[in-house]
């Protein structure tokens, strides 16, 4: 999970913006996890059979390439925000592609707000702290740490915390999708969420 602080990710951002191609390489793989995860929320079944959360990424990464002098912001949430546009545009090149459909921008901005929305529910998996203003605009963004986090655990503790608190399954639900016994699935869920404590802190879950 990277470590990088809020002022170190401004001079990344500036560096890449000054036409640093290897700071932009490095700004870019520090978000691969969090733009993987958002995406796989809005990718169906079908569309999985199709291309992976993995390709939407690294097609993305590749506009974000051609496209960096166009952002203009400064911060990592300006940055997140400006890469899930370029995702939600990319994923709706991809399913024309599949529906021989011609492009609908209204299809790409509900994309993008699926995107957005996914972001605060995962920053939302934190529980409310007490930090103070000044810690709260320094800290890195949530929904970042959170992805970087999940990305290390092991795919099937990743995905009953996915299904239990990021697509909100009851246990009995996320036994199904995962072909399980509820019994099974909550003592793999409490190995997992201790897990991401021993990652994240106590203020996870």
């Amino acid at each position: 999970m990277s470590s990088e602080t809020p002022c170190e990710l401004s001079d990344l951002i500036l560096r890449a913006k000054q036409g640093c191609s290897a700071s932009l390489g490095q700004l870019l793989e520090m978000y691969r996890s969090y733009l993987r995860l958002i995406s796989s929320f809005q990718m169906s079944r079908q569309m999985l059979e199709k291309f992976s959360p993995s390709d939407i990424v690294q097609g993305t990464f590749l506009q974000a390439h051609r496209r960096f002098t166009e952002f203009q912001g400064g911060t990592e949430r300006e940055l997140i925000a400006w890469l899930r546009k370029i995702l939600a545009s990319h994923m709706g090149m991809e399913i024309r592609k599949y529906t021989a459909r011609a492009r609908d921008v209204r299809v790409e901005r509900r994309l993008q707000q699926q995107l957005d929305q996914s972001s605060l529910v995962l920053a939302g998996v934190f529980s409310a702290s007490t930090e103070s203003p000044s810690q709260t605009a320094s800290r890195r963004e949530r929904a970042v740490i959170l992805a970087n986090a999940l990305s290390q655990l092991p795919a099937n503790y990743r995905e009953v915390i996915v299904l239990r608190h990021l697509r909100a399954y009851r246990f009995s639900e996320v036994a199904a999708e995962m072909n399980q016994s509820v019994d099974s699935v909550r003592a793999m869920w409490r190995r997992a969420i201790k897990r991401l404590r021993e990652l994240l802190g106590d203020n996870v879950l």
